[in-house]
């Protein structure tokens, strides 16, 4: 499991999987705070020194809670029971995802994940962060990107800003 290894060895081989175009300009860093009770902090992304996603786990499990007590309260189940707990977490969680909302144990989770996907997968998936990791990517080349043009479109906001990245970085033309 990556949380358990060195981030400095994860990160290296995230990095290495960078395309050149973004090599410099995009930086994933992840901080952990000593003094949370369970010493989780944030992972996020910059481009340019610019943070543009932030994976903050307070923040994830803030939604999440909020999500299990509406879940709970949509179906009519008594905040005490703790009978169905698993499954309105789970539905909660992917909803949370969804929301491009995420905590520290996802980015992890998600880099485990992208390092065993091929490519092609990634940029397939319903996961934001496969294919956020994907578009900047050094395997995507431009044909695959130019190709995308339109399916972007469907994408979540965060999704369509690394891809218009990319594009731009490599000299594609997003329209026309």
């Amino acid at each position: 499991m990556l949380r358990n290894q060195q981030w400095s060895k994860v990160k290296k081989r995230l990095d290495s999987f960078k395309c050149d175009s973004l090599k410099e300009r995009l930086q994933f860093t992840v901080t952990y705070y000593r003094r949370a009770h369970d010493q989780l902090g944030r992972a996020f992304i910059t481009v340019d020194k610019k943070e543009v996603i932030n994976m903050c786990t307070i923040t994830s499990e803030a939604a999440l809670n909020r999500r299990t007590y509406e879940i709970k309260r949509e179906k009519h189940i008594p905040y005490t029971d703790w009978s169905q707990e698993s499954v309105i977490w789970d539905e909660a969680h992917e909803w949370v995802l969804d929301e491009g909302i995420f905590a520290q144990y996802d980015f992890f989770d998600a880099v485990e994940e992208y390092f065993l996907l091929p490519i092609e997968e990634s940029l397939k998936s319903n996961n934001m962060l496969f294919k956020i990791f994907a578009l900047v990517d050094r395997r995507v080349g431009k044909r695959a990107l130019e190709k995308m043009k339109q399916s972007i479109l469907c994408e979540k906001e965060i999704v369509q800003f690394f891809y218009t990245l990319r594009c731009k970085a490599e000299g594609i033309r997003l329209h026309g």
